[in-house]
């Protein structure tokens, strides 16, 4: 077969290079130790050709935008070095490694796969068409999108429940001995995910902790266009105690592939942390339209072609006698023409064509979590406070489901800043409730690890404007799985966060932060704010029943300063407790308190208990209101919205939150969008962070301006 001419010069590079190699004499070849070193060298060919064939359907139209893995197809020893049954949580530059592990398992079809992401085609097997990912539920690679580390967090979670859930006797979908793998660039070795990734799995370990985990730093030395320091990985990695360092050259396959192994023989046998890092080369720039000599010297790129990790091992393959010059030009040339005929099939192939289609995995999520109804086990008993419902129902949980976890700062034996988590420790055992580093990216990593391994995660982030240390966790990583993976794979995870304003004797930003911007945009992602404690216990029943069977990622708001309130009009009425609930709270349903026809009020949080006392008021002015109690914040609870609305045509919204931003922006935009006409004013705190002491009053939503607002909106009939 004639030699095409490749469209990169690499391609031609390569072909000039081999055809100009000699082959070695008869009995003087050396023996290569390498098993099965053609379907490795086939691994790398693919890999490179999915690249070419890349650019081509890009340059046809007919593909997007990808990053491809040209220069670190030594990935594909680290494929060969583990089994594959170890969870792969990998780089967006591992089309090495996801074409050997394909050829470790029967049945698959690799090649068009990955063309199928290129494309965008809805036939492609694990996103549907939504994102060109390298994973599969019959490889064990868990997809990750365009990982900046971010993904690191969770394969500490993965390592961390192989062992745990052997513990509690919980059926995980990796052997006991597996070993997890994550991969990364060494531009992303930079972030902080990494560093708190790589902290974490040592921390684990350090404390005798099973840690599994092999990490694996693909190091090109440059980060899209910014080189990274000469030396740089090994001086940050290559000295840390408790993890084990293994440098390999990932441009030569023998070299990659035996300190592959003993990376991974290592953390197979110790069940500790190791770091293999693999030195790769860049190759054909980083990425889509990226032109490569606008920060590259041209003298710069043509030495890194003599590193190409593929053409390299075409040498070896020469040098040992397994294949002749001829026979690898030819092999190459073959795997070009399967390619190309692969990406002339699939680049017809359909896409996603309407919002149903592409939105479905996060509508199935939702509708499924919805048709969730959950009662207490055991209602009744004396009246609570919010928290001591939250603390009961958590050991119900406990009780209920084995798998189920609970970890967060201080919350084991301490039992938390303020005595939510109390007892559930000594009576579920410290296996299954205990104290985690301060670090949120470490908590919800470890959550996400947790979820897609058998366990039932509940974290607890201990205040609210700690999240956004780690919101990326969920927004980035949580939330988009099921999206990504068209719901083959979940992270079912209930995150508790205490928030939200009014504490008193102890606040400030940290400590009153009333926003939750962050994670009222994410899709899919369901939000509950209990008030009252019937509907706390009521409510998280509920999210961890969504979480277990839609895979439902749920963000439980719990309102600090009513956790242990007990009066709500005067003192010493104790009507803000609640005995312990017999009925269910479905996700999306709202609650009204009382049947005033004059005014609808559209609360949660501390703004019911607010405004169920402005009610009180209105009412000695004549002013008959209903409350009505949000619950659900996303999502929105809008068919109750919408009856209560038009039962008294004016709507009076009350939102602790920041005006910008806030809840009620939501709220508002639904009435408008469903169609309600009567009278509507909202009332919110103040666009401003929350200071110490009582200045936090003149920013925060008061009474007062509930009640203003209430009388001025009344007295408007027409």
């Amino acid at each position: 077969m004639a030699v095409v001419s490749g469209i990169e010069p690499i391609d031609e590079y390569f072909t000039a290079t081999v055809a100009a190699l000699t082959a070695p004499g008869r009995g003087e070849a050396p023996t290569l130790n390498v098993p099965n070193p053609l379907a490795l060298f086939d691994a790398q060919l693919g890999s490179r050709h999915l690249d070419l064939a890349a650019r081509r359907l890009r340059s046809q139209g007919k593909g997007f935008y990808t990053i491809g893995s040209s220069g670190h197809e030594g990935n594909a020893a680290v494929a060969a070095a583990l089994r594959p049954t170890d969870p792969a949580l990998l780089h967006y530059r591992s089309g090495g490694f996801y074409l050997a592990r394909a050829a470790q398992v029967d049945g698959s079809d690799p090649l068009r796969d990955v063309l199928l992401g290129l494309v965008a085609a809805t036939a492609e097997p694990i996103s549907g068409g939504r994102h060109k990912v390298f994973g599969r539920h019959d490889l064990n690679i868990i997809p990750q999108t365009s990982t900046i580390a971010s993904h690191l967090p969770r394969a500490v979670g993965v390592a961390f429940s192989i062992a745990r859930t052997r513990k509690l006797g919980v059926v995980c979908p990796w052997p006991d001995d597996a070993v997890t793998v994550c991969s990364f660039g060494d531009a992303s070795a930079n972030h902080s995910t990494t560093a708190g990734a790589v902290n974490a799995a040592l921390h684990a370990a350090y404390q005798g902790l099973p840690m599994p985990l092999l990490f694996v730093c693909e190091d090109n030395g440059i980060g899209i266009s910014t080189p990274t320091p000469r030396g740089w990985i090994a001086r940050a990695y290559g000295d840390r105690a408790g993890l084990r360092y293994v440098a390999a050259d990932g441009c030569d396959l023998v070299d990659a592939l035996e300190s592959a192994r003993a990376a991974a023989d290592w953390v197979r046998h110790e069940r500790k942390p190791a770091f293999l890092h693999l030195r790769t080369v860049r190759l054909m720039g980083h990425a889509g339209t990226d032109y490569e000599q606008s920060y590259r010297r041209p003298a710069e790129i043509l030495s890194d072609y003599e590193r190409d990790p593929v053409l390299n091992t075409a040498r070896t393959l020469v040098a040992h006698g397994i294949l002749t010059p001829a026979q690898v030009v030819q092999r190459y040339e073959d795997k070009r023409a399967e390619v190309m005929e692969l990406a002339r099939a699939v680049s017809g192939c359909p896409q996603l064509d309407s919002t149903t289609a592409v939105m479905r995995p996060l509508r199935e999520t939702l509708d499924d979590a919805r048709a969730v109804s959950v009662a207490p086990a055991e209602p009744g008993g004396p009246p609570l406070t919010l928290a001591l419902a939250i603390n009961r129902a958590l050991q119900e949980v406990l009780q209920a489901h084995p798998e189920a976890i609970v970890f967060g700062e201080d919350i084991a034996r301490k039992g938390g800043v303020y005595g939510v988590t109390r007892g559930l420790q000594a009576a579920a055992g410290p296996a299954r409730v205990f104290d985690t580093l301060l670090d949120e990216q470490t908590i919800l990593g470890l959550a996400l690890g947790a979820g897609v391994s058998g366990l039932l995660p509940i974290p607890e982030i201990q205040y609210l404007a700690y999240l956004h240390n780690a919101a990326d966790q969920i927004r980035g990583e949580g939330a988009t799985l099921q999206f990504f993976s068209n719901r083959q794979y979940r992270n079912p995870m209930v995150v508790r966060i205490a928030g939200l304003g009014y504490q008193k004797g102890f606040g400030g930003h940290f400590h009153n932060d009333d926003s939750i911007a962050a994670i009222r945009d994410i899709p899919g992602v369901v939000i509950a704010c209990p008030a009252r404690p019937d509907d706390a216990a009521a409510m998280l029943h509920t999210c961890v029943a969504a979480t277990k069977t839609a895979g439902a990622v749920c963000v439980y708001l719990e309102p600090i300063a009513l956790y242990h309130t007990k009066d709500l009009y005067t003192d010493g009425d104790q009507q803000w407790l609640a005995a312990y609930p017999s009925q269910p709270v479905r996700i999306g349903a709202a609650r009204t308190h009382g049947d005033g026809a004059d005014l609808t009020i559209l609360t949660f949080g501390n703004g019911l208990w607010m405004s169920l006392r402005v009610a009180r008021r209105l009412e000695r002015a004549g002013i008959a209101a209903r409350v009505v109690d949000l619950r659900w914040l996303s999502p929105l609870p809008v068919e109750d919205m919408l009856r209560e609305a038009e039962a008294t045509g004016r709507v009076l919204i009350v939102d602790e939150t920041r005006r910008t931003g806030g809840v009620g922006e939501g709220v508002l935009a639904e009435l408008d969008d469903h169609g309600y006409s009567g009278r509507v004013q909202r009332v919110s705190s103040a666009d401003s962070f929350i200071p110490l002491g009582d200045a936090a009053r003149e920013v925060l939503l008061s009474e007062d301006t509930i009640e203003a607002a209430a009388v001025k909106l009344v007295g408007e009939r027409a």
